[in-house]
């Protein structure tokens, strides 16, 4: 479950990938038939004529163009993930299963939001939202197990002032960077409110787990698999692996460290994702392995369109000058992240933080407002899921905008710093990658020797 945890998220990690993938429906029979076979082995890992195929469709979907023949290049791009993911569990790169969860929920919640509905999408995918759950889970792991391997590798790369104008110094006139569009964003935000009937639901499912495993009825573990909404744990029979304190909710944590039997249940906790019952596995020094059963609240829709006409009616008081945006947001938004800052957002990358964003970079709800105002202007309210993966209320303040212009180095210089540094970065990790092929076992289909490789080595 590891989305119990504090989380830094950004939707990176591949995300409109995986997105792709589970919005797809479910395998055709022509898929489900292919004859799999292995063509290629990186290391002890191997790539299937299945994976390649459905990463294919998944490409095609997002329009995505290949270098070179997509025969060679799509193999090729796998079996690079594989030489990440080998590196990554050779540096014990970890990777929660509370962040995969997070993760996990945000995406469902986008997709719902794309389709109109759970019950569509269900339909759509021909599979339950768990089926959905568990189908994703695998891909979100390994992306991010990739994503912080490359980030650990280039995580010493900077490159100086002196570099960045001597680089554009030397850059032709054609080839100088066009800067998009910048927006610097505010926003109000309301968590919709649960009606205490529901909570009590929720409470009463988890006695009723609780008094079938004290009766020996069933066991933590079959529960956890058939009721837990935690994607990341219900498959294990609710079971964590071993986590800090750190890295774990506070109340959940709080609860966690004091269990000392393993054969008692805790009491009823609530989190940041939900309701837990928890049962203790193991203790080893400052860690702790334990399994548990989340059970999340329903926000129903006349609590949303609650908090959505409360929004409207603040966002009136604000344009009629009864307050200002930043003292609304200071005192009246739930959303931590931006409430300290006058509801300003942050655009966090491995680079640093920015309040700019380009509109790309901005949650699609947020983005499909913010194109629609002008500077000072606040929206109507609207509905959109947060970087915690939670259905939130908000309205929208445009605070800037700086149209898109060609980067120039006294008024552009972090993009242009960004620039050089991602390149050298690049440069970086294309030439571990072909280090990483001589040190590696690699065996190929006799079809692919004739391919041109972006990477030299492959073939030996």
């Amino acid at each position: 479950m590891k989305r119990l945890l504090f989380f830094f998220l950004a939707f990176l990690v591949g995300s409109n990938i995986v997105v792709a993938r589970e919005l797809m429906p479910a395998p055709t029979d022509s898929l489900a038939n292919i004859v799999d076979e292995v063509i290629w082995v990186v290391g002890d890992e191997a790539i299937l004529k299945s994976d390649v195929e459905i990463t294919r469709i998944q490409a095609a979907m997002e329009g995505q163009r290949w270098k070179g023949n997509p025969d060679c290049a799509i193999p090729e791009q796998l079996a690079v993930q594989k030489l990440f993911l080998h590196q990554a569990a050779i540096d014990s790169i970890e990777v929660t299963e509370a962040e995969i969860s997070q993760q996990t929920e945000a995406r469902v919640d986008y997709m719902v939001s794309q389709i109109g509905s759970r019950e569509k999408l269900e339909e759509y995918r021909k599979q339950s939202i768990s089926q959905i759950r568990q189908a994703m889970h695998d891909d979100l792991r390994d992306q991010m197990l990739i994503q912080r391997m490359k980030e650990k590798l280039v995580k010493d790369i900077n490159v100086t002032p002196a570099e960045v104008r001597r680089y554009f110094r030397d850059l032709p006139e054609d080839s100088i960077p066009y800067v998009p569009t910048e927006v610097e964003v505010q926003i109000i935000a309301q968590t919709p409110k649960i009606a205490p009937e529901e909570i009590n639901r929720v409470k009463d499912e988890l006695r009723e787990y609780t008094e079938r495993v004290n009766k020996g009825e069933a066991t933590f573990q079959n529960l956890a698999r058939l009721y837990s909404e935690d994607p990341g744990s219900s498959r294990n029979g609710g079971e964590m692996d071993y986590v800090g304190r750190g890295l774990l909710d506070p109340a959940f944590a709080a609860v966690a460290f004091n269990l000392t039997d393993p054969k008692k249940i805790s009491k009823i906790v609530e989190s940041e994702f939900g309701f837990h019952i928890i049962q203790l596995v193991d203790k080893r020094g400052d860690k702790i392995k334990v399994r548990h059963i989340l059970r999340k609240p329903i926000v129903s829709d006349s609590a949303v369109e609650q908090s959505l006409v409360r929004l409207d009616s603040i966002a009136m008081a604000i344009r009629k000058g009864d307050f200002t945006f930043e003292e609304g947001a200071t005192v009246i938004s739930d959303d931590k992240d931006t409430r300290n800052n006058k509801g300003l957002m942050a655009n966090r990358s491995e680079n640093g933080q920015t309040s700019r964003f380009q509109l790309k970079d901005l949650p699609p709800e947020v983005a499909k407002v913010v194109d629609t105002l002008q500077v000072g202007q606040i929206s109507k309210a609207f509905q959109m899921i947060n970087e915690r993966g939670k259905t939130v209320c908000v309205i929208a303040k445009l605070k800037s905008r700086t149209e898109g212009h060609k980067a120039t180095i006294t008024e552009d210089f972090q993009v242009m710093k960004d620039m050089v540094l991602e390149r050298r970065r690049a440069d970086f990790l294309h030439d571990w990658v072909v280090k990483k092929i001589q040190s590696t076992y690699v065996h190929l289909n006799d079809h692919y020797c004739d391919c041109e490789f972006e990477y030299q080595g492959w073939i030996r």
